[in-house]
């Protein structure tokens, strides 16, 4: 099975919301680990109100990061399991 290829730039300012459909923001950039390639986070742009009261982890610069492994599909937004946020 051949996995299809998703270029950065496209994921940039994609909205991101839960599979129930509640809105977290946009994405502002990713976190990956140098050696391996391998994505670790999504860095959080413009956070709603209900992504604020979510327990999310933070960077070192107080930006809200969401697991990669919260992630359930990429397409027209970034839709992830809010049940892996934590």
């Amino acid at each position: 099975m051949q996995t299809e290829k998703i270029l950065f730039d496209s994921l940039l300012n994609k909205m991101i919301v839960t599979k129930e459909g509640k809105r977290l923001g946009f994405v502002r950039d990713i976190t990956f680990e140098v050696r391996s390639g391998e994505l670790i986070n999504l860095i959080v742009k413009d956070p709603t109100i209900y992504t604020k009261n979510i327990n999310l982890e933070k960077s070192s610069s107080n930006e809200l990061l969401i697991p990669y492994s919260a992630i359930i599909a990429i397409g027209d937004f970034v839709v992830v399991s809010e049940e892996d946020l934590a």
